[in-house]
């Protein structure tokens, strides 16, 4: 059985239930967007089902970004992917991509219980855009200028955390 997530916003206006097969917070994404919308250090992302989202309280007050992508250049464009947040507070909730309908990525910050069961070893993705400035967390972990190939679901199956 899938682990049950509550979430909510800083403010308490907003607030989530979702079903989760990969609740583990092992990875940290420190590209631009997520030290942008996320704080200093980046975002740490879960993986969920979307068909189990159930919005408890603040519907209302749930704002959409779409990130610009390789902003000030020739390529530049809106990303397909959703980060939801408060409204009142900012805070950012999960994020939802059309590509991969099935998958909603709470913030590990949004989520209130159960406890998130910290990882043996961080994996920390993107640092090809990570400033100097940006200092990783101590400990044991894995760094990778972009994306490794592990997807968050096969991570969680290589080490057994993966909840059916």
């Amino acid at each position: 059985m899938p682990v049950t997530l509550e979430g909510s916003c800083h403010c308490g206006t907003v607030r989530f239930t979702v079903e989760s097969s990969t609740p583990v917070s092992y990875q940290l994404c420190v590209c631009s967007i997520c030290r942008k919308v996320g704080g200093t250090g980046g975002s740490i992302n879960l993986g969920a089902h979307s068909e189990t989202l159930i919005i408890t309280q603040g519907k209302e007050h749930i704002g959409v970004y779409k990130a610009v992508m390789d902003r000030d250049t020739p390529k530049e464009h809106i990303a397909t992917s959703e980060r939801n947040f408060c409204t009142k507070c900012s805070s950012m909730l999960w994020l939802y991509d059309e590509t991969w309908p099935e998958l909603l990525h709470p913030f590990a910050s949004a989520i209130d219980s159960p406890e998130l069961e910290a990882p043996d070893e961080l994996v920390v993705v993107k640092t090809n855009s990570k400033p100097n400035y940006v200092r990783l967390p101590e400990g044991k972990k894995k760094v990778f200028e972009n994306y490794p190939s592990d997807s968050i679901e096969s991570w969680h199956q290589k080490h057994n955390k993966y909840v059916e």
